[in-house]
């Protein structure tokens, strides 16, 4: 939303903005574990500044150079977005809305092809992402595992781990050779780039993952020393950490052996409470005691590496009613984030990382069974990587943390009854400062309106139904104290000669800020809605909220030199206000819809940012500025009577559009040549093994069948069965039973000598079973009569005695390895056949089997699997498709197999718009059938028409050319019961703005 033209067309000099609560660029001192380190000053943004910096921590908070710092952190995972360029986005559009750090898992099996080969080279460039974190001012959590769950293929564990010796997550030697040596080349790396060297700024390491299993066995304690010890070993000096699975009490301090070393480590703990529940108190309110939460660890800060800022989906939606990811951003909205965060904050949680704020994509075969391609998550930013109405409150609490330093340090102080007992009233105190903070929350389902006695609150205060605000007393606003206020403050902040205080809550909300003023001031009204009245030493000053944007009240004298600008604002127009720290002082940036950077050049602010609509702009900032560009344009101002630079004209909002369509212009081709009796499989790999490392028992008298022994561990694998068998034999063939095992949604499809023998499909997951990652099932076929007939009669034409040769052809869509959550090895579970058997005959057959080619060098081992279009490259750009047949959409076939789609497509979307583009697909949800959607050559992911609920898939920047060809081609699996299509398959346009970050196109090698 844009600023209204009313709001920039009020008098000159009605408009200011700039509030510090204490300045946050200061001089280093040596970190200390002291209880007694005053409340001070936040640090500065971090950087790679060349300096060396110290990093510890005590009961309150991590303490950073000596200054306190509240951990205000948001996760991403650079490997579910495969364009490094909007890594830079999304980092931009974080620590903007007032997040400090980002907190990245680094998952192995990404880098990790082959035993003893690592890839950190393009989309899988980990320094490019530390050093974007550096420059965009991001501390950075790293959470290399090795295992790291994250609802990935295997948790992280790379397929060739499946078939290999040891168990797991243990500390078993021949697991800790793969284990170290994976860290190894990561710690080469993170080494380089921690904030207490000054060459990066990674602030925290985690060791492991939500490890629950052998807590009180040596098992399990050796392996957490031993990966402690070879994080240090490798360079690792940062402080290291471990999320515990739940408030359990699991790997506190003093609990492994650390090698001697104490005071480096925290204690954290995940929650992922449900929006229906009361939200929990896990520290100074809790029940206190090892399964406490922070109490379980009382001399280190509180911390929650993972809460719940959404929750994934499960093929077939089970869990969002099949809504998908709208509905788990709408359970899980703003007023729940103000419920949850703010009780953590108020329970003494200072280190809060929030689960997912990106979520973005699972693409290729990155997913593991119990999600599908989108990982939306119901995140802050959506997948096509745009804000949404719930970061609010992420914002405002950010911007507040960052600047106003009271809350790192905070002890609870007297319990505080409200008259109405459906509020309930957290009550806390800074020993320093003597500034009082109160979390009031309301659980129930009617907004609250009451009393606090013994407080300074000498009126009502609400809070909205399910909804919770922080309010304050006694804290600093520059050179004023605030006696009370019925909505959260925001922020504040000096610019240049101003104090400017920000007070943000519901729109049309009526605020009253109530300031202590010994001397009456000079109050004046800058906007229509403001009111004040002075009486006996409090200035009281109300204003609705939202309406017209700002409400702005300018307060001077009553003792003091500085004047006060007082903003109100509800949340939709507080998300367009930017205070941001530079080296010359504070800036306040009012207006568009993003803010990226500020630099202040001589007397020129120069901004960069984002607009979505057409907006007004407005600048304050240190004393002696005078011009202003956006984007590197000029802007015309004029100064305003409190001292900022207001455009004259609007920033233009974002041009339109325009998508082609693509419902012509395809070219067709089936495939699955493999279940031809002819076809040529010589070169495939023989069944001969009769042992394996999987957990699933090999069948006596069977050969393994499973696919990851055999080195084939992403999408689909082929089988091939050859057997002999007389007319006799084969006329007394009744059925085929084919046992396997996949992922969620796994399938599997079966050819007699070419003859089709049917598909078996694993279920659609229902509430119970969402986490179940492996699926296991027999698919038992009926040879038909008219089939045994045929081959019978074949068998005696060829000679009855000797014998015909027959091929079984089995294609089996496996899904992805499950995960190792409990640490049983259940990455190992079998994926693909496990057995076959005849019934009627008992042939003797011979195996083959075939899946993905060498990795794809670019693209990385989840890209391809094993369909024949895949090894042949149908998938990639330069491809030549002139002999396959015209084709229109939509589509309904009928066949058994696999049939491909290709067209290309061109974009000329205007330089300077960063357009966020779709590709939809629908059709009957009758029809039975899946498309692997392949945009230049890259696997973005999976559709299942029948299942859902997704239906649009992401294609990001760079990736997809915006200005320039493309080529999409589409991989249909139908089982051959109901037409197939593809049905309607279009470009959809899922956000736009003016700006964007420059975007260097991903490498996309073709034919």
């Amino acid at each position: 939303m844009g600023l209204s033209r009313r709001t920039f067309s009020i008098l000159a000099g009605t408009t200011a903005l700039g509030f510090t609560l204490g300045g946050s660029i200061g001089t280093t001192t040596n970190a200390s574990a002291s209880r007694s380190v005053p409340t001070g000053p936040a640090p500065g943004p971090p950087s790679a500044d060349g300096r060396g910096h110290t990093v510890g921590f005590d009961r309150y908070s991590l303490l950073v150079d000596g200054r306190r710092l509240v951990l205000w952190s948001g996760e991403m995972h650079p490997f579910r977005l495969p364009s490094p360029s909007l890594w830079r986005d999304v980092l931009e559009k974080m620590r903007a809305h007032g997040y400090n750090a980002v907190s990245v898992y680094v998952s192995w099996n990404y880098h990790s092809p082959a035993p003893g080969r690592y890839d950190f080279t393009g989309v899988r460039d980990l320094e490019l992402f530390l050093r974007t974190a550096a420059e965009t001012g991001l501390y950075v959590i790293l959470r290399p595992g090795p295992y790291i769950n994250a609802e990935i293929d295997g948790g992280g564990f790379p397929g060739w781990l499946t078939a290999t010796e040891g168990r797991a997550r243990t500390f078993d030697p021949a697991y800790l050779r793969h284990a170290d040596e994976w860290l190894s080349r990561v710690n080469q790396i993170a080494a380089r780039y921690q904030f207490t060297s000054g060459t990066g700024t990674i602030l925290l390491y985690q060791i492991e993952n939500e490890y629950d299993a052998y807590v009180n066995e040596p098992a399990g304690r050796d392996y957490m020393s031993h990966l402690y010890r070879k994080v240090r070993a490798d360079g690792i000096e940062v402080p290291l950490f471990h999320n515990d699975n739940g408030r359990n009490g699991h790997w506190t301090p003093g609990s492994f052996d650390t090698g001697g070393e104490k005071g480096r480590w925290l204690y954290g703990f995940d929650g992922y409470p449900e929006p229906a529940q009361v939200p929990p108190d896990w520290g100074h309110f809790g029940v206190g005691g090892a399964r406490g939460g922070a109490t379980a660890s009382p001399r280190t800060p509180g911390f929650v590496p993972e809460f719940g800022g959404g929750w994934f989906d499960p093929w077939g939606g089970a869990e969002f009613e099949g809504k998908g990811y709208a509905e788990a951003r709408r359970t899980r909205d703003a007023a729940y984030e103000r419920r949850f965060y703010l009780t953590n904050l108020a329970n003494g949680i200072t280190l809060h990382n929030v689960y997912m704020t990106f979520g973005g994509t699972s693409w290729g075969w990155l997913p593991a069974p119990v999600v599908y391609t989108s990982y939306d998550y119901g995140a802050a930013f959506d997948e096509g990587r745009n804000a949404t109405p719930k970061l609010a409150p992420m914002h405002q609490i950010g911007q507040l943390l960052a600047r106003q330093p009271d809350l790192a340090k905070l002890d609870p102080a007297a319990a505080v009854e409200p008259a109405d007992d459906r509020l309930k009233a957290y009550h806390l105190t800074n020993p320093d400062t003597g500034a009082h903070v109160y979390v009031l929350r309301n659980d129930s389902d009617e907004r609250v309106t009451t009393t606090l006695p013994d407080t300074d609150f000498d009126v009502p205060v609400s809070v909205p139904a399910r909804d919770a605000r922080l309010l304050a007393t006694g804290m600093a606003l520059g050179q004023r104290k605030l006696r009370f206020s019925t909505v959260q403050p925001m922020f504040c902040l000096t610019a240049g000669r101003q104090d400017i205080a920000v007070f943000a809550g519901p729109y049309g909300e009526i605020a009253q800020v109530v300031l202590d003023c010994p001397e009456e001031p000079e109050t004046t009204r800058l906007d229509a809605e403001g009111a004040w009245v002075y009486d006996r030493g409090l200035l009281r000053v109300t204003a609705p909220l939202g309406v017209g944007g700002l409400t702005r009240v300018r307060v001077e004298g009553g003792g003091h030199d500085r004047t006060l600008l007082l903003f109100f604002t509800d949340d939709a127009t507080s998300l367009r206000l930017w205070p941001y720290e530079t080296p010359s002082g504070s800036v306040l940036v009012y207006g568009p819809a993003l803010v990226r950077d500020v630099t202040l050049s001589g007397d020129t602010v120069q901004l960069t940012g984002d607009t979505i609509g057409e907006t007004g702009l407005e600048v304050w900032g240190p004393r002696g500025i005078a011009q202003v560009t956006w984007n590197k344009g000029p802007v015309r101002t004029r100064l305003s009577g409190t001292g900022s630079l207001l455009a004259e004209r609007f920033l233009p909002g974002v041009r339109p559009v325009s998508l082609p369509s693509l419902a012509g212009g395809w070219r067709r081709r089936t495939e699955n040549p493999e279940a031809a009796p002819d076809f040529d499989d010589s070169a495939w790999k023989a069944a001969d093994r009769t042992t394996s490392y999987s957990v699933t028992p090999v069948p006596e008298g069977q050969p393994v069948l499973f696919a990851d022994d055999y080195g084939f561990h992403y999408g689909d694998v082929w089988y091939r069965g050859r057997f002999t068998a007389d007319a006799e034999d084969l006329a007394d063939l009744e059925s085929v039973s084919l046992a396997y095992s996949t992922g969620t949604q796994g399938l599997l499809m079966a050819w007699l000598d070419g003859e089709p023998l049917g598909t078996h499909r694993m279920p659609v997951p229902d509430k119970s079973t969402v986490r179940k990652g492996s699926w296991a099932a027999t698919a038992t076929f009926k040879v038909p009569g008219k089939l045994r007939e045929k081959l019978s009669g074949e068998a005696a034409e060829d000679g009855a005695g000797a014998g015909a040769a027959h091929v079984l052809s089995v294609l089996v869509r496996r899904m992805q390895h499950d995960q190792d959550g409990e640490a049983l090895d259940t990455h190992k579970v079998a994926r693909g056949l496990t057995a076959v058997t005849f019934k009627g005959a008992a042939p003797k057959v011979r195996w083959r089997l075939q899946g993905e080619a060498a990795p794809d060098r670019v693209r990385g081992p989840q890209n391809n699997g094993g369909l024949h279009g895949e090894r042949e490259g149908w998938h990639l750009p330069g491809f030549e498709d002139g002999d396959w047949e015209p084709a229109e959409l939509p589509r309904a076939d009928r066949r058994q197999g696999v049939t491909w789609y290709r067209r290309e497509f061109r974009l000329a979307v205007d330089p300077g718009t960063d357009a966020s583009i779709g590709l939809t697909l629908h059709d009957d949800p009758a029809r039975a059938y899946r498309v692997q959607i392949f945009l230049n050559g890259w696997n973005m992911g999976q559709y299942i028409n029948d299942v859902g609920p997704q239906h649009t898939f992401v294609l990001p920047n760079g990736i997809l050319r915006t200005r320039g060809a493309n080529t999409l081609a589409l991989a249909v699996l139908s089982d051959g019961t109901t037409p197939a299509g593809p049905g309607e398959v279009r470009l959809s346009l899922l956000g736009a703005a003016a700006g964007g970050v420059p975007v260097t196109p991903v490498d996309s090698p073709g034919r």
